[in-house]
């Protein structure tokens, strides 16, 4: 019934295994690949035909992980997968992204590509398991794909390059100083096509190692997705590109004068108009025929390519005029905001970012309900791009996967320089507004981001600049590499390649190729005129702000304090009743985990201090030698009962209340009295004994022995 293929190999510390032809049989191409216990099953389908006038590739790529697959029932009230989590859909980008530019150009049909989760061991994370296994997927559907790719991903530790580090060594590598990178690297046999990072300010030699290492790593993956193919490919799709070069010298003719003139424009929205208008003069001089050609819009963006990428190539020149490592003006300001925790507005050129800065308590951090555990996170970014912000009417709905991707890029450039939670105990909520948008948000998202928390008063181990790069490669093989690159030079070139980072090193990298890969020379090149842009973006950043800025009177004040562990269950009382107590008399808010750290957050300093000695009073031991001010709670024959430290009573002796011999206690005493007492220790059985005597009762201070004498 199955003719089924499979094949393994030893990659790393795992066994990696590809097998096809027993699961969706009616899928064009499936293969589950293996990885340890962790197994994703990849399902590619193409539609044999392209939809009438569609100039556009539509390829589709889904990730899905199902809990089952770590044995667990999902949470929340419906009990089944939902909407994609945010794991789920920058997965789905990673595999995206070096596939879509591998399939054969003017190739339009629709492609589905389905990922889904089967097995995790909590050991290999599923998101390079699922790259793997939608690269062979497409390699055995007979679908146009020039592939395969492999991925990997990669750590950084003790000086040495680590391939495929566990979950548990990637989680929260910010509480981790010994691992500094998580990199994912996905290419061809020849080269490099995606790069994806958190970094911990590596050298740029250090990150283009980890990408060597890497590109090394994935060829034996190569070879076993060939392997595979060489015995279970279906035939290829008989797919040949429509030639309409005819098409293309009519556009040409008709109207390349007026596209150069309209490139010329440095002004973005007076050349976006004078674009449009050149496309209206080359349709006006075109046939009905040639109009209702579905590859005009080819053509067309073909001619606009050839203006602009040739152009840059020869002179050096931009469209808006600069030179190639030219980063436009920036202007950087902060505390615009009068309400705020935090605020900055980022403004390079035409891209504008309003970040603000929201500092929260322990109850403001984000639960995330993961496939490998439950954990939290106390640092958020969240990236909003409307539609006003490239000049557009759009509908405007929740994030979408640009949204979701760009606000993570920002995020891991800037959680590297973050402030321990020991040190500074606040939950982070920074949000990018993008109020202009003309290349690279993402990056004035890093820089805003940074601005807006030392704005509000995040001590930031140093300040985080990003800058996009990039790339023009004629097929001569000559090339130029553009420094902080507009939308179109994003659109129309070859390489989208942002860095960020501080002074010292990069914190993160992320690199997208258009074409078939480039070489570690040009990769190189990019990375140190990356370097050069950022150090320019951060001098003009620190004329806004200069060091943490004052913590804004509208955040709450937080103080931490550590207690024993077998002192937790004594501050929570019996079904919390002793913690309500404590935030109903103090009125602060109070937080407290497993390892006996306790936060106590309010905007009211005394309400900090109240709730810190109601807490200190229960955990806190007494001092053998203090004095401390009681209450008598009881008087017996042979003395009193004061308590003196929190719930802890004592025993002040008769003979202990004052320097001469008494009938009876309540001589000199009675309940409620306030009294000063000095501990003079435990006897056998712990009993506390004080003593009254050897403390001055009005002053509070210890009656010293004279010599010879007593006290």
């Amino acid at each position: 019934m199955f003719n089924v293929t499979k094949k393994s190999m030893q990659w790393g510390e795992e066994t990696l295994t590809l097998e096809t032809g027993k699961v969706a049989r009616q899928a064009d191409g499936s293969v589950i690949a293996t990885l340890g216990e962790t197994s994703v099953m990849a399902n590619v389908t193409f539609a044999r035909q392209q939809k009438p006038g569609q100039d556009f590739f539509p390829l589709t790529v889904h990730y899905q992980e199902k809990y089952y697959a770590a044995g667990k029932v999902p949470g929340g009230f419906f009990k089944r997968e939902a909407r994609p989590t945010e794991k789920e859909t920058l997965t789905a980008r990673l595999i995206d992204r070096p596939i879509r530019p591998l399939f054969v150009p003017g190739f339009k049909n629709e492609v589905l590509v389905m990922c889904t989760v089967l097995s995790h061991d909590l050991v290999n994370d599923p998101d390079m398991v699922a790259m793997i296994a939608a690269s062979a997927a497409l390699t055995i559907s007979g679908a146009p794909f020039r592939g395969p790719i492999g991925a990997c991903r990669v750590g950084f530790e003790d000086g040495d390059y680590v391939l495929n580090p566990t979950v548990d060594d990637m989680q929260d590598l910010r509480l981790n100083p010994d691992q500094r990178l998580d990199l994912v690297v996905a290419g061809t046999k020849e080269a490099v096509m995606m790069v994806e990072s958190e970094a911990y300010e590596l050298s740029e030699e250090e990150m283009l190692g980890a990408v060597k290492f890497a590109h090394e790593q994935i060829q034996p993956v190569i070879d076993l997705i060939i392997d595979l193919a060489e015995d279970a490919a279906k035939e290829p799709f008989d797919f040949q590109p429509v030639d309409y070069s005819d098409l293309s010298a009519a556009v040409k003719a008709a109207g390349e004068d007026a596209m150069r003139a309209a490139f010329a424009i440095a002004d973005k929205q007076e050349r976006t108009a004078a674009v449009a208008a050149a496309r209206e003069t080359i349709k006006a001089a075109l046939t009905e025929e040639q109009l209702e050609d579905a590859n005009l819009g080819s053509a067309l963006k073909g001619l606009e390519a050839s203006i602009l990428r040739g152009d840059v190539v020869k002179t050096g020149k931009r469209i808006d005029g600069r030179k190639t490592d030219e980063i436009r003006d920036i202007v950087a300001e902060t505390g615009i905001l009068p309400r705020t925790h935090g605020s900055s507005l980022f403004t390079r050129g035409e891209t504008q970012g309003l970040v603000v800065t929201t500092l929260g308590t322990g109850d403001d951090e984000q639960f995330i309900d993961a496939l490998h555990g439950n954990f939290k996170s106390n640092f958020m970014l969240h990236y909003n791009f409307p539609p006003y912000s490239v000049g557009e009417v759009g509908r405007v709905g929740g994030p979408g996967r640009r949204e979701i991707g760009h606000g993570k890029l920002a995020w891991r450039a800037l959680q590297a320089v973050l402030p321990a939670s020991t040190d500074f105990p606040y939950t982070i909520r920074v949000v990018s507004e993008i109020t202009e948008s003309n290349g690279s948000s993402s990056m004035a998202s890093v820089c805003g981001g940074s601005l807006s928390m030392m704005d509000a008063g995040v001590p930031l181990k140093a300040p985080v600049a990003g800058v996009a790069m990039g790339l023009i490669l004629e097929e001569d093989g000559s090339y130029a590499i553009l420094s902080d690159i507009l939308g179109d030079e994003d659109h129309l070139g070859d390489m989208d390649f942002k860095v960020a980072g501080t002074e010292a090193g990069i914190t993160s990298l992320q690199m997208d190729i258009k074409i078939a890969g480039i070489t570690p020379e040009i990769m190189e090149k990019a990375l140190a005129q990356a370097k050069a842009g950022r150090v320019h973006i951060l001098g003009e950043m620190n004329k806004a702000i200069s060091g943490a800025g004052e913590f804004s009177v509208h955040a709450p004040r937080i103080e931490t304090m550590q207690i024993p562990t077998d002192k937790i269950r004594e501050v929570i009382g019996s079904g919390g009743k002793v913690i309500r107590e404590i935030v109903e008399v103090s009125g602060a808010k109070v937080d407290i985990n497993d390892e006996g750290i306790i936060k106590i957050a309010s905007p009211n300093g005394d309400s900090i201090k109240k709730a810190y000695d109601m807490i200190w009073s229960i955990v806190a031991e007494p001092e053998e030698g203090a004095v401390y001010t009681g209450t008598v709670v009881k008087i017996v024959d042979f003395g009193a009962f004061v308590n003196f430290f929190g719930k802890r009573d004592g025993l002040v002796h008769v003979s202990q209340i004052e320097n001469r011999r008494l009938n009876h206690p309540s001589d000199v005493l009675k309940e409620g009295q306030e009294v000063k007492v000095k501990l003079l220790g435990f006897d056998d059985r712990g009993k506390v004994r004080l003593s009254m005597k050897v403390v001055d009762q009005e002053t509070g201070e210890e009656i010293k022995k004279e010599e010879g004498g007593e006290a």
